[in-house]
């Protein structure tokens, strides 16, 4: 039989004891906001080395193999303007999405003391994660690499090497943006070399010798079609994902949706960080706007008030918390 959400909510409001308080940890004290977020995980830090080794050898190939040698000086100083900018923009993206906080819940807050401290009333009902005990905000989804629940979490991604959450998603879809597009560029670059090379001598549109050239540039080649494919194909999954307000993870699971929507032009605005404008495009400016409050929220009573400054005045991460009402 499948549990709905208002059974699984009658059942924590009949046996309070599911939250199992006293087996909870209570939270370091000590100001973690300013520590740098970085997930420990073999795969993870692999994955990410490799994306920076890719791109490098792209640039290398682009740069010393194809613009070098032509003897068209500003097609190579274009060309090479922009691959470069484009690389840095995207491991600049990169560097962001992973050591961004996507949006972790503080770690064992789910305490006794703390619970007291929501001035729950009868039928109120709060969720608490057994894995690492943290008061569960809605729409957040614990990760087990991260080990640590992610608010409105999309995917955990070995190649960002972490979580992409409500926190990061822009940078991961800037990430996923500009490999696409320096993708596209090499190929096409690629291309003009081929058919430069085959009118005139091999041993003159190379500093390497011809096998050698052609090795490197059809490396290239396949590797800029591949992350063309795979990163396009991402990039829309995440645009789809922010203007349908829906994550991976509730598209995968068919959650009936418990909030708000913001959709469409909207999403884009909240996920990206304000209206548009070149900060869109920036990896190295922050998010300037917050979610507002829905309007159904807005007659909540002052206990839940209470219960939501509580909660906010005790994690060191701004954090929001839903209190569901039979």
């Amino acid at each position: 039989m499948m549990i709905t959400p208002i059974h699984r909510f009658r059942d924590i409001e009949r046996k309070p004891e599911y939250l199992q308080p006293d087996k909870c940890v209570p939270p370091p004290n000590s100001g973690s906001s300013g520590t740098m977020w970085f997930i420990r995980d073999g795969c993870g830090i692999a994955c990410a080395v490799i994306t920076w080794f890719l791109v490098f050898y792209a640039d290398f190939v682009v740069i010393l193999v194809m613009l070098l040698p032509s003897r068209d000086y500003i097609y190579s100083v274009i060309n090479g303007i922009v691959f470069n900018g484009l690389a840095f923009l995207a491991l600049a993206s990169h560097m962001r999405a992973m050591l961004t906080d996507p949006g972790a819940v503080p770690k064992g807050n789910a305490t006794k003391e703390f619970i007291e401290s929501l001035q729950l009333k009868p039928g109120q009902v709060v969720y608490k994660c057994p894995k690492c005990c943290s008061i569960k905000p809605d729409r957040a989804h614990h990760c087990s690499v991260c080990k640590r629940c992610i608010r409105k979490m999309d995917h955990h991604c070995p190649w960002v090497n972490n979580c992409v959450g409500e926190n990061n998603q822009k940078y991961f879809v800037l990430f996923t943006m500009y490999i696409a597009l320096i993708s596209l560029h090499a190929l096409i670059m690629v291309g003009f070399h081929f058919l430069h090379c085959f009118e005139e001598d091999w041993t003159k549109c190379s500093s390497f010798s011809p096998p050698t050239t052609v090795i490197l540039l059809i490396l290239l080649c396949f590797e800029a079609l591949l992350f063309l494919i795979f990163t396009s194909v991402m990039f829309g999954t995440q645009v789809h994902s922010i203007c349908t307000d829906e994550t991976g993870i509730e598209r995968l699971k068919k959650e009936e949706p418990t909030w708000e929507k913001v959709t469409g032009w909207e999403g884009m605005k909240l996920a990206f960080g304000g209206d548009f404008s070149l900060r869109w495009f920036n990896p190295f400016s922050d998010l300037s706007c917050k979610k507002a409050q829905p309007a159904s929220t807005a007659t909540v009573s002052p206990s839940e008030m209470a219960a939501q400054e509580a909660f906010e005045q005790r994690s060191d991460r701004e954090v929001f918390m839903e209190v569901f009402c039979e």
